[in-house]
């Protein structure tokens, strides 16, 4: 083969039909294609900038949600423990209460029991007075002399 204008000429020819053809018809499409590319890459990027962003808001108030859980639960034990303490407290307040209660019917029945006691005693005084009197006077006292002497007996006791 030979090289000579006339296939310079047609080689020039036939490469600026390819070139046009290529631009015509190849290179937008492939254009396209990458255009789509960069804004799907663009897009990827900033979505994941937005999620970062988003996950960096979601674990700042994640932190503070949990802070404020935790603020809750030491006031619920907080509470808890101050509840506990008036009920303690408040037992030990009824269980004075019912000591005392219970020591004042005690003292009560010990003075009941008491005053029984001195009013028996007092009949068998006045009981063993009167027969010691009537034995030894040897004699007897009426009714009326009998309870003055045991009413007079009685209060000195």
């Amino acid at each position: 083969m030979d090289i000579n204008i006339g296939t310079l000429v047609g080689q020039m020819i036939a490469m600026l039909v390819f070139v046009w053809f290529c631009m015509k018809y190849i290179w937008p499409p492939i254009l396209n294609a990458i255009e789509e590319r960069q804004t799907q890459i663009a897009d990827g990027l900033a979505a994941a900038e937005r999620g970062q962003q988003s996950l960096d808001q979601a674990q700042t108030e994640a932190g503070v949600i949990v802070d404020d859980a935790r603020k809750q639960a030491t006031s619920i034990l907080d509470q808890a423990h101050a509840r506990a303490s008036e009920i303690v407290a408040d037992g030990k307040t009824d269980g004075v209460k019912e000591r005392e209660r219970q020591l004042s019917l005690a003292t009560a029945e010990i003075e009941q029991e008491a005053n029984r006691a001195r009013e028996e005693l007092r009949g068998q005084v006045s009981a063993i007075a009167v027969a010691s009197a009537e034995k030894i006077l040897r004699r007897e006292i009426d009714g009326r002399a009998h309870e003055d002497i045991l009413s007079q007996l009685a209060a000195e006791l």
